[in-house]
């Protein structure tokens, strides 16, 4: 989890983390009996989620970028920060799909939480408004 406010972190990448995160603690709870029937079986998502109630890897590296996200756009226009990230590179890209960057991420975990439609750097500005939606974003449920 170190630096992880600035992994470029894509849906694919997050399902693994999911999916790494969800069989850990398996291992760690163990195998879940059936009282009615006395089988054992494995613990499904809801169950762990219940078990363990902190929040998941994802949401973790979510709130953290958000956080950071916040620091960086209520930098000065001339800090260099605040230019690489937030900035508009000139010349012109190559050919094919762009890859995702950074600021893709924080403008998709801002949709997600669905704010107004509001800019997300516009919104850095109003500390208050932002802390409370880093804190939205850390309690949501990902499934």
């Amino acid at each position: 989890m170190c630096s992880c406010e600035n992994w470029p972190v894509t849906l694919r990448e997050e399902h693994r983390l999911r999916v790494f995160e969800n069989g850990l603690l398996r291992g760690i709870f163990g195998p879940k009996g059936d009282e009615v029937t006395g089988e054992w079986g494995k613990l499904r998502n809801e169950k762990l989620n219940d078990l363990y109630c902190s929040p998941n890897t994802v949401r973790v590296i979510k709130s953290r970028r958000m956080r950071c996200a916040g620091h960086v756009a209520r930098m000065g226009k001339r800090r260099g920060v605040c230019r690489v990230s937030v900035g508009k590179p000139e010349g012109k890209r190559s050919l094919g799909r762009p890859r995702r960057r950074w600021g893709d991420n924080i403008k998709m975990d801002h949709q997600e939480v669905e704010c107004g439609g509001m800019n997300w750097i516009e919104l850095t500005q109003e500390r208050d408004r932002w802390r409370a939606l880093v804190n939205v974003v850390m309690n949501l449920r990902v499934p």
